[in-house]
């Protein structure tokens, strides 16, 4: 069949392949929805419970050792390790039902939920942390919402705990065409290798990155050697919002 002077072959493959439809991404987060969500109670009532049973047996033996016994100090030190590996499950578990347990309260508010984000994670933060909200908030379709949250939080994680910045600050832009996620720190920069290809063993940039392509937005990375780091999620406007009639219904 010819069209237009363009051969066209039935059945292939590459014939009008489109850009998923909002109605298709939707489908397809929901699916990774409730895989977050099981994969955090297998991970809380497997993994988690278990290393906590063996912390606490552990705990037990190491007190009835005499004091001056060399294995006290050595176990004391794995018991250690153990209750940091504990407290690194629950936060893991804690971000993987982040987004569902936060959607049915005021996560609406990312300013907000940005800013707990410290205190979700135990870090007392002796830097300096701000949360800039720029434009009229408008509000962003519920699955999208999920998603620019938890690429936030992965990004604000590694900050507080790899950076070594003295400031790190998200910035929020509801524009007209597009919403806007950068976060940003005067840090030791990302390893040219690690910006590159992400660093073993570890999700990461190429997660983030396969995040926002799965939702039509753009992820790009600047960084540099003791020169800080700075990431921009963009998402376009057709995606990011709910329809003005929606907002107007919901009163905004």
């Amino acid at each position: 069949m010819r069209l237009d002077g363009l051969s066209l072959a039935y059945g292939s493959p590459y014939l009008f392949r489109l850009p998923p439809t909002f109605s298709e991404m939707r489908v397809r987060l929901e699916e990774r929805v409730a895989e977050r969500t099981r994969i955090a109670q297998d991970l809380h009532d497997t993994v988690l419970q278990g290393i906590i049973s063996a912390a606490m047996q552990l705990d037990v033996a190491v007190d009835q050792l005499p004091t001056n016994s060399p294995a006290k100090l050595r176990l004391s030190h794995v018991l250690e390790l153990m209750r940091r590996v504990m407290e690194e499950g629950r936060n893991a578990v804690r971000g993987l039902r982040s987004s569902n347990s936060d959607s049915d309260s005021d996560s609406d508010d990312l300013g907000q939920a940005f800013s707990r984000i410290p205190e979700d994670l135990g870090i007392e933060v002796h830097i300096g942390f701000r949360v800039v909200v720029l434009g009229s908030v408008r509000k962003l379709r519920p699955l999208i919402r999920d998603e620019v949250y938890l690429i936030g939080r992965e990004l604000l994680v590694n900050a507080f705990r790899h950076s070594r910045a003295s400031c790190i600050e998200v910035e929020l832009e509801y524009a007209p065409e597009r919403f806007r996620l950068v976060v940003r720190d005067d840090g030791c920069g990302i390893d040219p290798q690690v910006l590159r290809a992400g660093r073993e063993g570890h999700w990461g940039l190429p997660g983030m990155r396969e995040r926002a392509e799965r939702i039509g937005a753009r992820l790009r990375v600047w960084s540099r050697a003791g020169a800080g780091t700075e990431v921009l999620l963009s998402v376009p406007n057709s995606i990011a919002f709910e329809s003005r009639m929606v907002e107007k219904l919901a009163g905004y």
